[in-house]
């Protein structure tokens, strides 16, 4: 990702570090299953450099399983404050497994036992379930530290396309697309709103 696209991004996610009044770094990743049937769910940016966009996540949850079948995925970055928006459209790849375990590092203690404990997006056998799973992994690991379980890593999206939407008066808004020409550079185009 040449500096172009990366460093309009950074500009737009500094404004809403500042302005938005909950998780500036949400975005939607829309993913597909095996039958072609899309899915959209709400996760954190954990990075952003020229390499592409990054999350974390249990891999054996529906969003890990799809993207691990078919690599395709897109991202909806959304600041309501700032009226602007960014479309992120490419393919995926795992972080390597020291990346992934450097991120574990600086979580919340309270979260890594949480990745530990929980069977992401599996039935839930009773009120309490989790919280006896969290109280078994609190014991098991005592006060050393908590390695990353092998069922948890980052995934980062490989822009091909990013979209930067900015609200205007009149409808009239200001849409920029960038295309990955496949040199490394972008091509630029403004669109119609």
């Amino acid at each position: 990702m040449s500096d172009i696209p990366l460093a309009l991004f950074n500009e737009w996610l500094a404004e809403a570090e500042q302005s938005e009044p909950n998780d500036p770094t949400a975005m939607t990743l829309a993913t597909v299953d095996a039958g072609g049937m899309p899915s959209a769910r709400m996760v954190l940016l954990k990075g952003a450099d020229e390499r592409g966009f990054v999350f974390y996540t249990n891999t054996e949850s529906p969003k890990g399983l799809q993207i691990d079948a078919s690599p395709r995925a897109a991202l909806v970055f959304h600041w309501k404050s700032l009226r602007k928006q960014v479309r992120v459209a490419g393919t995926s790849e795992r972080v390597s497994d020291e990346e992934a375990d450097a991120y574990f590092a600086t979580r919340a203690r309270g979260s890594q036992i949480g990745a530990w404990a929980s069977d992401q997006s599996r039935p839930l056998g009773g009120k309490f379930e989790l919280e006896k799973r969290v109280a078994r992994y609190a014991a098991k690991f005592g006060v050393g530290s908590v390695p990353r379980p092998p069922h948890w890593t980052g995934y980062r999206i490989k822009p091909l396309e990013i979209e930067f939407w900015q609200d205007k008066p009149f409808r009239l808004h200001e849409r920029i697309l960038y295309v990955a020409d496949g040199q490394g550079g972008w091509q630029t185009s403004r669109l119609f709103p």
